[in-house]
């Protein structure tokens, strides 16, 4: 493939979970072009896993989508440079009352590779440890388990879209099940 050639980056807007910028790029055919893109310092995901082989999931709201969804636990690095693992086993026990000091990665996936640099790492965890959770002010998890079978009929019934949760799941399927 030809090389494009990044010509100048502006920030077009600064939050608190993302930045948006601008970029003008030189195309292989000397053309200029603007693209947009949104960058995220990264996240971490976990499939957690009772004893009994059930997955734990969170039900939350989501703004974006106006709606509570079924999730796997999940969280934004608290810091560019945090280790996956450190920011997983943190967001498994703030979500779901549990810790485990067995994770194991399962794959890093990119969630939208056309305009945003969002990487997750997730994770497997085994021999669950009840403890508490620890929601941040803004949260309102519950917790559910369900076996594999069960989810795999709630994504292909439409009841579970996340893309995070469902590359998750499908991994854990293959690799375990």
């Amino acid at each position: 493939m030809e090389e494009i050639k990044r010509r100048k980056r502006e920030l077009v807007y600064q939050g608190a979970v993302l930045n948006v910028y601008r970029d003008q790029v030189e195309l292989p055919n000397g053309n200029v072009a603007e693209w947009d893109y949104i960058h995220h310092d990264g996240a971490a995901a976990v499939v957690p896993v009772t004893e009994d082989g059930k997955i734990l999931m969170v039900r939350q709201y989501r703004n974006a989508l106006d709606r509570a969804t079924l999730e796997i636990p999940a969280g934004k690095l608290n810091d560019p440079k945090e280790e996956g693992i450190v920011c997983a086993k943190r967001e498994l026990e703030e979500e779901t009352g549990f810790r485990s000091e067995q994770l194991e990665w399962l794959i890093t996936l990119r969630t939208t590779v056309a305009f945003c640099n969002e990487r997750i790492e997730i994770f497997v965890a085994k021999n669950l440890i009840p403890t508490e959770q620890h929601l941040d002010e803004d949260e309102f998890v519950e917790v559910e388990a369900y076996t594999m079978e069960e989810l795999k009929e709630k994504i292909f019934a439409g009841e579970i879209e996340d893309g995070k949760t469902i590359s998750a799941l499908m991994a854990y399927a293959v690799k375990y099940c």
